[in-house]
């Protein structure tokens, strides 16, 4: 963690409903440098209401490595460029994490 609060490390997540889609969208995040790592894992089971429905199926959530002051241009690039209507797309912070590998994940996004 860090005294500048843009620089510290960022989570974000958002699913997929193809293996494919993932890697599109994280290949995308490191060439334009908004991630630093991204982490893709398949088989999640999600279940949730859409148009009324109750949708019940598997995703591919992707877990990208980013900080604070990307979250604005992260956020919009995946709005922008996912194939969901509606995509997820959630951050969190973690309280406490290696300062070596936040220092890392700084520099390759800036």
């Amino acid at each position: 963690m860090t005294p500048d609060k843009s620089t510290d490390l960022l989570i974000v997540i958002t699913t997929f409903g193809s293996l494919e889609d993932a890697k599109k969208m994280a290949h995308q995040l490191i060439e334009s440098r908004l991630a630093a790592c991204l982490q893709i894992q398949e088989g999640v089971h999600s279940i949730y209401r859409w148009d009324g429905k109750i949708c019940d199926g598997k995703e591919v959530l992707l877990s990208a490595k980013t900080i604070a002051d990307k979250w604005i241009d992260i956020s919009n690039f995946i709005k922008s460029h996912h194939p969901y209507n509606l995509p997820e797309v959630i951050a969190y912070a973690p309280e406490k994490y290696e300062a070596h590998y936040g220092k890392w994940v700084e520099s390759e996004v800036k």
